[in-house]
């Protein structure tokens, strides 16, 4: 697999034909288009594609959906696959306008509630502060008499009212206070005061916090000014249950809704393309980048539309600006989501799906390493890929699920584990005099951990190697060879140098170790040769120190990297043997309807757990060897996606 050779197209078509142009463009999904160069023509002017009306209706369709959702929402299942329609559907005018009123009526019906809703919550508020004064048998609107004032007000409960009343007397032989209503919070009191005397009696109760209350407007009693808000809330209840019923009524457009929404979504794309063209009164200019692989099929398309076009390869120069596309199989594809989260490679790098595929799917089933677990990512992997169709990005998780899952099995049929040592634990639970040892195991990550170490760090040695492997074919492809030669050769010759060194001394084969010296002094003086022969002078010396430190700290620090494929296959199945181990001991004298049941459960919620972090676990850890580790040795990162004008979609996809 690689990335796909992208081309410069430049292409002038008559403004008749535009609308024409972008809808197959659109339909073809392989034409990215970029700013047009308007520089030294005067006569080109950017294009408009009224971005604004198409944002402001998808907006209303979005909302429309949002609100019946809330107000009636729909039954989904659990797994379920998008709809899918042609193409043409997408493209296409009908039923967008009656999607788009549906849309108002919704709105419309919402505006509604929600005033009604504000005027409830104005009744209930009323209905409140009418509340503590219902006994009072007396009018709101009475303000009192010709010589007297009548004032309803509250003092503080942590006040005596007996006092408040002294006072009141003391200052205003005319007026007395009447107590209403008495709460933890206030005393609901009356004032009757003569006229002249009422400025001396607000003066004083001033002193114990007398705050006339405000009922606003009201006539009547308090009594039935709250019944009368009562009324006034069970008819607004009534009206907004009927709007409401409304708009669950209007529900089964729910579907034309989605649907002109994803048109109204592509055509906001295709209007954001068309803002990036230039032209003239009668004709238009498009410059944009295409696969070369879709070029016979895009001149059809263009001479259909009487367009005037060329194309050409990108200069060394506009790489870092050219968009990549990674061109995949069904393996490597599953890889798309490890490299789009680090980053695509450079237009003139080299794809790493292919490269990295087999060593991150074999990584991560040693990690993992156990047959149950394995077996769980396998079959969530093939119902989620049979039951919700996934594209893109989801499809990508899919297969990586699915894959990783195989490679787990593999892996803990290698290691004898299921579910940990559950078959053992299981058999020796309802037969405690069984000699059974468990399932076969080429080896186990408990009993041999020293040996499974020494092969984590023998698979990270040939990780980092494969990654200068390719490292020297890049760059002996765009003609660096002596970089590849003094760079990557050297490591090799040391390489092959201490292992001629060490196999004698494993008594592995009989050869004289001075041979692997010498190739070992040859590896390390071109290792110094080639840091210092760029350099002049003083600078030949630090060169050559600060490869050796490097290198040393560098491939020490990289293969010790590699230890986590053991540290993580040895936690993972130690917690594995542990929690069956503790869903065990209820049963150790015997087997009971209750011991089963507490090892079940146990059992599930112990390895839901392991399983749990070991899923994450070990996909980041693995993710750190493929990024830091394999990517450093060669990877040029910086791509930049290719986003051709295409259908675009949330709820319905387009038939593929």
């Amino acid at each position: 697999m690689a990335i796909l050779k992208m081309k410069r197209l430049r292409l002038i078509a008559l403004r008749s034909r535009k609308d024409e142009l972008l809808r197959e463009l659109t339909r073809l999904g392989c034409v990215e288009i970029c700013e047009a160069d308007t520089d030294g023509a005067e006569a080109l002017r950017k294009e408009s594609g009224d971005l604004m009306g198409l944002r402001s209706r998808q907006a209303a369709l979005e909302q429309a959906l949002a609100l019946l959702d809330r107000y009636a929402p729909a039954k989904t299942k659990l797994l379920s696959a998008k709809p899918e329609l042609e193409d043409e559907i997408f493209l296409s005018d009908e039923g967008l306008e009656e999607a788009l009123k549906l849309a108002e009526t919704v709105h419309g019906k919402d505006e509604q509630i929600r005033r009604i809703s504000a005027e409830e919550s104005r009744q209930r508020s009323l209905a409140e502060s009418l509340e503590p004064w219902l006994d009072l048998d007396l009018p709101l609107e009475c303000g009192g008499t010709e010589r007297t004032d009548v004032i309803l007000g509250t003092i503080p409960a942590r006040i005596r009212l007996e006092d408040a009343a002294g006072e009141l007397a003391a200052a205003a032989d005319e007026a007395e206070l009447f107590p209403v209503h008495e709460d933890k919070r206030a005393h609901y009191v009356l004032l009757l005061c003569a006229r002249e005397q009422l400025p001396a009696a607000q003066e004083a109760l001033r002193a114990f916090a007398f705050t006339a209350a405000s009922l606003g407007e009201l006539k009547g009693t308090p009594a039935a000014c709250s019944a009368s808000a009562k009324q006034e809330l069970e008819r607004l209840a009534e009206e907004k249950r009927v709007l409401t019923d409304e708009i669950v009524a209007l529900s089964p457009g729910r579907d034309s809704l989605k649907l002109a929404a994803d048109k109204l979504r592509t055509r906001l794309f295709v209007a954001e393309a068309e803002e990036r063209m230039a032209g003239t009164e009668s004709t238009v200019v498009l410059e944009g980048w295409m696969p070369a692989e879709r070029e016979q099929e895009l001149a059809a398309l263009f001479d259909r539309c009487d367009c005037a076009w060329d194309s050409r390869d990108p200069e060394e120069e506009e790489f870092p600006e050219v968009p990549v596309q990674l061109k995949n199989n069904q393996v490597t594809n599953a890889l798309n989501m490890v490299t789009n989260m680090y980053s695509l490679p450079a237009y003139n790098g080299v794809d790493p799906n292919p490269l990295m595929a087999p060593f991150f799917i074999l990584f991560y089933g040693l990690m993992m390493a156990d047959m149950g677990y394995g077996l769980i990512m396998i079959a969530a992997a093939l119902v989620a890929m049979k039951k919700i169709r996934p594209r893109a990005g989801t499809l990508s998780f899919c297969q990586l699920l699915l894959y990783g899952g195989i490679s787990t099995f593999i892996c803990g049929a290698l290691t004898g584990s299921f579910f940990g040592d559950a078959p053992y634990r299981i058999v020796h639970m309802i037969y405690p005099q069984s000699s059974w040892e468990g399932l076969p195991s080429l080896f186990s990550p408990v009993r041999d951990s020293q040996m499974v170490l020494y092969g984590a760090m023998a698979l990270g040695v040939i990780h980092l190697n494969a990654g200068m492997v390719i490292s020297f074919v890049k760059k002996a492809r765009d003609g660096k060879l002596a970089d590849g030669i003094f760079e990557e050769g050297p490591l090799w010759v040391i390489l092959l140098g201490g292992i001629l060194m060490a196999l004698p001394m494993l008594g592995l084969v009989k050869i004289p170790s001075q041979i692997g010296l010498v190739i070992l002094i040859i590896g390390a003086v071109m290792l110094l040769f080639g840091a210092g022969r760029h350099a002049k002078g003083f600078g030949k010396v630090t060169a050559a120190v600060g490869i050796i430190y490097n290198t040393l700290t560098g491939w020490f620090g990289d293969v010790l990297s590699y230890s986590r494929i053991m540290a993580l296959m040895l936690a993972g199945g130690v917690v594995a043997q542990v929690f069956n181990t503790i869903a065990a001991m209820p049963s150790a004298n015997g087997v009971t309807p209750l011991s089963a049941v507490v090892f079940v459960l146990i059992f599930l919620v112990g390895h839901a757990l392991n399983f749990g972090l070991n899923l994450l676990g070990c996909f980041v850890h693995d993710l750190r060897l493929q990024c830091l580790e394999f990517f450093g040795k060669f990877y040029q990162d910086g791509g930049r996606p290719f986003d051709p004008l295409r259908i675009r979609t949330r709820y319905i996809n387009p038939k593929e």
